[in-house]
């Protein structure tokens, strides 16, 4: 293993590390909440989404951070805060404490996903970019995986505050490694607007980098806020309960379980993608083609059909989520690595407004439309997207370049 995929798979395990405290929080806290102070489901999901918020201001300011100290520095203040606030999600201190708790974890999540970005293009070229990022969607995945598998049993077992502290500790034994594995070299030029060099993009940059932009919003909106946040809703109206072998498997267990197998999945499956995206597919082609899949997909999910066949579109749904994420973050992180890492503050704005807005528009269109008019919405979006990507828009094609190392 090459020195730039070791420091991002390290980078990767300790995000990883840092994020099983927040991926617990959604499978145990709307059914262990009175054990941490809290009176009511409102105040639960008021919990969970305020760290989304709290981003948005944030990625200006943490993308001037790492424009005036070392991308060490960032990551190892992440990981305390991360190791600090998992702890606290354990405390009988009441709501006001815990949303506190929460708006540190945003901050902690921006310093992670901004350093994690800088690292990357600091350590790639246009020829492993994808690769890499793709090593780092996928590994850090499994932070997600373990909270939500791990946290729920632990906590049916002996209750929320013994997992804080548990998750706490595995988040604290990160620190020494972000300290270890981001050299002091990098970072340095997180500041930089790019090289005059670098700056060789056609004139059409200006709508190259809105596409990408909107791209990306439109993505998180699309996968991380309305197909998580309603997934449950989805999957007790497509399936409601399964028995099987005596038991009954309700709808938030199944939707549970189908996140389950995308996370356990991405370690593999987003550097295999990523490396795609690197070689003869491109990016471009590779995101028209998933975005029109997902759009048919989408177009299906709330169409009557037998269970195994819905079964079979939504893991199909979480294949070109996979597959989205990676090749859009690419491309971003491409488009920084020409004119400039201030590039990627826009972009995790962007990605986390969409993060945002999905739940709040998802549920808005459901209770004043229905669940079909919400999927076949979000197909059309999708659709309009990959016509964007293809090979007949205008100005299609876009050559990245990017100064090599010696």
């Amino acid at each position: 293993m090459n020195s730039g995929k070791r420091q991002v798979v390290l980078i990767s395990l300790i995000t990883a590390a840092c994020l099983l405290g927040d991926s617990m929080l959604y499978i145990v806290l709307p059914l262990h909440y009175s054990e941490v102070g809290l009176q009511s489901l409102w105040e639960v999901g008021v919990l969970l989404s305020v760290n989304r918020f709290v981003r948005l201001p944030l990625a200006p300011l943490v993308g001037w951070f790492y424009k005036t100290f070392r991308a060490r520095t960032g990551i190892t203040i992440a990981v305390l805060l991360a190791a600090v606030t998992t702890f606290c999600y354990g405390l009988d201190y009441g709501f006001p404490f815990l949303l506190a708790a929460r708006c540190l974890w945003g901050v902690a999540w921006t310093l992670l996903r901004l350093g994690a970005f800088y690292l990357i293009i600091d350590l790639s070229d246009a020829g492993n970019r994808g690769y890499l990022m793709g090593t780092y969607n996928g590994l850090y995945r499994l932070g997600s995986l373990g909270g939500m598998l791990a946290g729920g049993l632990l906590a049916d077992a002996y209750g929320l505050p013994f997992v804080a502290t548990v998750f706490a500790a595995v988040s604290l034994v990160a620190l020494p490694a972000a300290w270890l594995s981001v050299s002091e070299a990098l970072g340095e030029s997180a500041g930089r607007e790019g090289a005059p060099a670098a700056r060789a993009l056609t004139m059409r940059w200006n709508a190259t980098w809105l596409k990408a932009l909107g791209t990306g919003l439109l993505i998180a909106m699309v996968y991380q806020g309305i197909f998580t946040a309603t997934l449950s809703h989805l999957t007790e109206e497509a399936a409601g309960t399964i028995p099987i072998a005596g038991f009954v498997l309700g709808s938030a267990a199944l939707a549970g379980i189908l996140q389950a197998i995308r996370w356990g999945w991405e370690p593999l499956l987003a550097p295999w993608v990523g490396k795609q995206s690197d070689g003869r597919w491109g990016r471009d082609r590779l995101l028209g083609v998933s975005l029109l899949a997902g759009a048919l997909l989408y177009a299906a999910l709330p169409l009557p059909m037998p269970l195994a066949v819905w079964l079979a579109v939504v893991l199909g749904v979480q294949l070109t989520a996979t597959v989205l994420t990676t090749v859009a973050d690419t491309v971003a992180t491409d488009l920084a690595a020409a004119d400039g890492k201030s590039v990627m503050t826009t972009y995790s704005l962007a990605t986390d407004l969409g993060a945002a807005l999905g739940p709040f528009l998802g549920y808005t269109v459901i209770e004043g439309f229905s669940t079909g008019t919400l999927y076949l919405g979000t197909a059309a979006v999708l659709l309009v997207m990959a016509v964007l990507w293809s090979p007949l828009a205008r100005g299609r094609r876009v050559h990245y370049r990017q100064e090599q190392t010696p």
